[in-house]
């Protein structure tokens, strides 16, 4: 059986989904099949915070529209969250736990579950949304298809969709260094600064922030290196004009979960 057959007989046994959709390659996949295999009842929700990109936010509007998927956005208020704010390692069991407190009122609703678009590659990592979603009883349909990230890319180009080959988009707290606060003004200077690296011919590319929010680590992927330091003029110019006051090029490339080396320098760690 196919990846991608796993994972129509796993959500085939559910009654209805409430999805969690970014409009990433991973939500993207969970939505579509969800949908084609629940039909109306699925629901695909977005997260609206100044986390979410605007690019992003529109991208994952029009998936939506293009598929004819169920979808409607929520705001969600981690950012007034002090525990949020305060960016330690367990920043994203405090996201995870705004997701679902504004998800698990239309969960009820519809008689549904909440499904996150968590794949195998994930599980490894550094993530304690995992752990809020296990305490809020939350699934991982492509867990439990066991699905990879390569087989989730796979089957979205097997049905056609437009995220097969989209690169990586983790939220954009996950650009603030640990440690430092997580605010709106900031988010939005990373926000900027990321979108200007777009525009220069980037489109792979992360804005870490530094010092709070005063420097920029830019990463890109290592074969970019060399042509971003052609265009350093132009990108520390962009990455100014969005606020920071300084930019360095990062010469060992872009790497999803970076920050996570930061983690062992905290003084302590959430028990949440």
């Amino acid at each position: 059986m196919s990846g991608l057959d796993r994972l129509r007989a796993r959500i085939a046994e559910e009654e209805a989904l409430v999805v969690a959709f970014s409009g990433g390659v991973d939500s993207a996949l969970l939505a579509g099949v969800a949908h084609e295999v629940l039909g109306s009842r699925m629901l695909a929700i977005t997260a609206v915070s100044p986390s979410l990109a605007s690019d992003e936010r529109e991208q994952a509007k029009e998936f939506a529209r293009e598929r004819g998927i169920p979808h409607v956005e929520v705001c969600t208020d981690e950012a007034e969250r002090p525990e949020y704010a305060a960016n330690d390692g367990d920043r994203c069991f405090h996201c995870k736990s705004a997701l679902f407190d504004a998800a698990e009122p239309l969960a009820a609703a519809m008689g549904a579950r909440v499904a996150l678009g968590t794949n195998l590659d994930d599980l490894g990592d550094h993530r304690p949304g995992q752990r809020a979603a296990a305490q809020r009883g939350a699934i991982a349909p492509m867990v439990d298809a066991e699905l990879s990230k390569a087989e989730v890319r796979a089957a979205s180009a097997e049905l056609g969709l437009s995220t097969a080959d989209k690169p990586a988009a983790a939220c954009l707290a996950s650009r603030v260094a640990y440690g430092d606060p997580v605010t709106p003004e900031v988010l939005e200077r990373v926000e900027r600064a990321e979108k200007a690296a777009h525009d220069l011919g980037f489109p792979v590319c992360r804005v870490r922030a530094h010092a709070r929010g005063t420097v920029a680590r830019l990463e890109v992927p290592a074969e970019d290196i060399d042509r971003a330091a052609a265009h350093r003029s132009e990108l520390d110019a962009a990455v100014r004009a969005a606020g920071f006051e300084f930019c360095a090029l990062d010469l060992a490339g872009f790497q999803s979960g970076r920050m996570n080396v930061l983690l062992q320098l905290l003084p302590s760690r959430s028990a949440s």
